[in-house]
């Protein structure tokens, strides 16, 4: 059997028609006459897809697509409706579907767009599955968002050159948690994994917890003290919020990546070094190079491979599944414990535009 593909539709035909033709293709179609009856099959059934339309009495289908998700995170959701326009399609899609069909279907169309689905939902599951095995070390990164799947089929990949990556974004995006995943896949694993965020330290300080120090290089140095490029020697630093390092520092910085060498403030020797740069900013580096306040030297050094993160209120269909990993994680340690999240509260959670993104979430 291809799969399990529930069709949701208040018009006895319609959703008939749309059985039969599944069938005759090897599918086992399920048949709902509305999203209550749905959400009752697929609390007992395991199915692989999800054909609604989308005006109908009761639950509609844009609803019925946070039900779905709020209890299947990830599955294909394909929306039916003889009233759509263009907007209609793009909130569809906005909202967690993978596809959107004017009624009437057409057959050929409706079994491509179903077997691709129900292909890219097993390929992920087996991804997920490899990762797991491959890099035992690696941070989830959950979500089906389109940008979210690229940068997961990318990652591998990247974590195994040598290259310095940028990571852009909103606070609260994630950037920390793909900065972990470059370093767990990479060759560099054994090695240290060492986070700064360059905003809060003040300049000396800052440049001391890169470099180090000498004994004596400025009041307070009591001993020499190694920095993080000595400290992660063969590893990765993930340099946080890179926009906000001073000019005089980036030069010393763009100095260690080129010669890739460090020299402790107050000595006098170069010492080698040897680690991987993931760089991450919520701000706009062009601007910032455009403006004079960050080199644009070092810009294009760090500006090898670029990742960019979505913010959470362009990514609403991922909130049922952050929500559900969030609540295993911390749930327990509430008082008193939160076991679940009840359907209203998943519905306040869809509605709500999550400024501070997945970071704000989790809090929650």
């Amino acid at each position: 059997m291809k799969g399990t593909v529930l069709v949701v539709d208040d018009e006895r035909n319609q959703r008939e028609i749309l059985g039969a033709i599944l069938k005759s293709e090897g599918y086992n179609p399920l048949l709902a006459s509305g999203g209550e009856e749905a959400i009752r099959l697929l609390e007992r059934e395991a199915v692989d897809l999800v054909i609604t339309d989308l005006v109908m009495p009761g639950m509609t289908g844009e609803e019925l697509i946070d039900g779905v998700l709020a209890r299947n995170p990830g599955i294909p959701i394909l929306l039916t409706s003889a009233y759509g326009t263009i907007q209609t399609a793009v909130d569809a899609i906005k909202k967690g579907a993978y596809y959107y069909f004017e009624k009437p279907v057409d057959r050929a169309r409706l079994l491509i767009i179903v077997e691709r689905a129900i292909e890219n939902l097993r390929l992920r599951e087996s991804h997920r599955v490899l990762s797991e095995k491959l890099f035992p070390g690696a941070v989830p990164i959950l979500g089906e968002h389109p940008a979210i799947r690229e940068i997961k089929r990318l990652l591998p990949r990247i974590a195994r050159s040598e290259s310095t990556i940028l990571l852009t974004g909103e606070s609260g995006t994630g950037k920390e948690v793909i900065a972990r995943n470059v370093h767990s896949m990479s060759g560099r694993s054994a090695a240290p994994f060492l986070a700064v965020n360059c905003a809060s330290l003040p300049d000396t300080l800052f440049e001391s917890e890169l470099f180090g120090h000498e004994r004596g290089a400025f009041t307070g140095a009591v001993r020499r003290e190694i920095g993080l490029f000595e400290a992660a020697g063969g590893g990765t630093i993930f340099l946080d919020e890179i926009a906000e390092v001073k000019i005089e520092t980036q030069a010393k910085l763009l100095r260690a990546l080129q010669e890739k060498e460090i020299r402790r403030i107050g000595g006098k020797e170069n010492i080698p070094v040897d680690v991987r740069i993931v760089a991450a900013t919520n701000r706009d580096l062009d601007d910032a190079v455009r403006e004079g306040k960050f080199r644009a030297d070092l810009f294009y050094r760090l500006n090898i491979v670029k990742l960019t993160l979505p913010p959470l209120r362009e990514r609403m269909s991922d909130i049922p599944l952050l929500a559900e990993h969030f609540l295993a994680k911390h749930g327990e340690k509430g008082v008193p414990p939160v076991r679940e999240i009840t359907k209203e509260a998943m519905r306040l959670l869809m509605r709500y535009p999550w400024p501070g993104n997945i970071r704000e979430l989790s809090s929650v």
